[in-house]
């Protein structure tokens, strides 16, 4: 028999809207809503160096002005899950608070991964947003730490998960004081080495009122498929972002690198930033018209 979603019947007055204060202090805010116009949340996997962070940011911060859309630069301090102990982490959460500051200051809104309670509350003040790597998205503790810093926190679905439990994980987040939280697909583990994308989860998160995200590029990721380093499949970036903004979310995460081959992390499955531009095009048609409808 077919299963059924445990969540109650879509109801569009129970969708919620969460802003942040956009950084530049001219902008207004960054608004995230399920039935506003998606919020862009793009930059590469790893934070590198100071000045990849000024280069791709002034980069991806271009691209969105044209096309007067909201967006926020992601990149990760560390990479604590990493498929082989030999495989580079990052630089780690001490050298990166200056980069974060210096993104601050020149207006750019930012969004970083924690993974430890601790890592919360020193990054509040340099951050614009916490992201809850997927396989801690069940970590009591980080989640509650993330909350507290009244900070927005955008949770990835673990790989393991129905999308009917991630109600219950944003309760957790909520409790301690966030000031939202963002509910974030990335594929499902399907055998080994490979991650499927149920769009009809998209929805069923939708349900539950809180804003959701499409991790486009994770979800196209082979983990561990290359003897110790994860694969990955970007050709099929395109037809997730498509597939994504035709259901109506609330925001899109591309990572994108200006030589993504070359990157330390998740090479394989990020986006070559000169094709940026032509896919968030595609997608704003695609959420104007799904928004439109609904």
């Amino acid at each position: 028999m077919p299963t059924t979603s445990r969540l109650p019947p879509y109801q569009p007055s129970l969708e919620r809207h969460f802003s942040l204060p956009h950084p530049s202090g001219s902008d207004g805010v960054i608004e995230f809503g399920n039935d506003l116009p998606f919020v862009l949340l793009a930059g590469p996997c790893a934070l590198e160096s100071a000045a990849q962070a000024n280069e791709v940011s002034a980069a991806i911060d271009e691209i969105a002005r044209a096309r007067s859309l909201s967006w926020l630069y992601k990149t990760s301090f560390d990479k604590a899950n990493r498929s082989s102990l030999a495989s580079e982490r990052g630089m780690g959460i001490d050298a990166s608070l200056d980069i974060f500051a210096e993104l601050k200051r020149r207006g750019i809104a930012t969004i970083t991964d924690v993974h430890e309670p601790w890592h919360c509350s020193k990054l509040s003040s340099f951050v614009s947003m916490l992201q809850i790597p997927a396989f801690l998205c069940r970590q009591t503790d980080l989640l509650v730490a993330a909350g507290e810093t009244g900070l927005l926190v955008n949770v990835k679905k673990g790989q393991f998960l129905s999308p009917d439990d991630m109600p219950f994980v944003a309760e957790k987040v909520s409790s301690s004081g966030a000031g939202g939280v963002l509910l974030c697909e990335r594929g499902t583990t399907f055998g080994y080495n490979r991650l499927v994308v149920d769009m009809a989860g998209l929805w069923t998160m939708r349900q539950s009122g809180y804003p959701v995200v499409m991790d486009a590029t994770h979800s196209v990721q082979r983990p561990g498929g290359r003897a110790g380093l994860s694969g990955g499949e970007r050709a099929h970036i395109p037809a997730l972002v498509r597939a994504a903004c035709a259901i109506g979310v609330a925001g899109i995460f591309i990572e994108t690198h200006p030589d993504p081959d070359k990157a330390p992390s998740d090479g394989k499955n990020m986006l070559h930033i000169k094709d940026l531009p032509s896919i968030l095009d595609m997608a704003m048609e695609f959420d104007e018209l799904a928004k439109k409808q609904n």
